[in-house]
């Protein structure tokens, strides 16, 4: 399925449309493009075909291990927004991606939490919540800052000339 798949299948999607938009610059990083989505867990896979969309080839090749990595946080962090914030009670999630200063960055914008702010749990015997160690794992850097009524959580990953090997 391609990107235009998720637009023509926002019908299906059970409490909103899907959103695509490409445009802009900002920090010295070029936006490659933008979606908005349902707040439900059936949007997290459109998230990572959004990804790949967007990157490939021009940013990342197909199979490479980067673009894995990137697609295993912007799960996270989709899952994350709705299952932890206003998101995911009739809200929505906005996946942007940027490219600039050497690095590819992922951004999962969510409806908030009431101020709450993203916390990497520290339960190893808990049975979720290994979501944020992940993408701390992952990303070459990570952070969230308040963005409006919700919560922008970003990912920094080396820009295609420093992309890891796939595995």
């Amino acid at each position: 399925m391609t990107l235009a798949g998720v637009v023509e299948r926002e019908d299906a999607m059970a409490s909103g449309k899907a959103r695509y938009v490409w445009t802009g610059t900002g920090n010295g990083m070029e936006l490659l493009g933008a979606l908005t989505l349902p707040g439900v867990d059936r949007s997290v896979p459109y998230a990572r075909l959004f990804l790949r969309d967007t990157l490939v080839p021009g940013h990342i090749s197909p199979g490479s291990g980067l673009l894995a990595d990137m697609a295993l946080v912007v799960d996270e962090l989709a899952a994350n927004g709705i299952r932890h914030t206003a998101s995911g009670k009739g809200g929505k999630i906005t996946i942007a991606l940027w490219a600039g200063r050497g690095v590819l960055r992922a951004e999962v914008t969510d409806d908030g939490a009431d101020g709450a702010r993203p916390v990497v749990r520290t339960d190893p015997g808990g049975e979720s919540g290994r979501g944020l160690h992940i993408v701390a794992a992952l990303a070459k850097a990570w952070g969230h800052r308040p963005d409006g009524s919700g919560t922008t959580v970003w990912a920094d990953f080396p820009s295609l000339g420093a992309s890891r090997p796939s595995s």
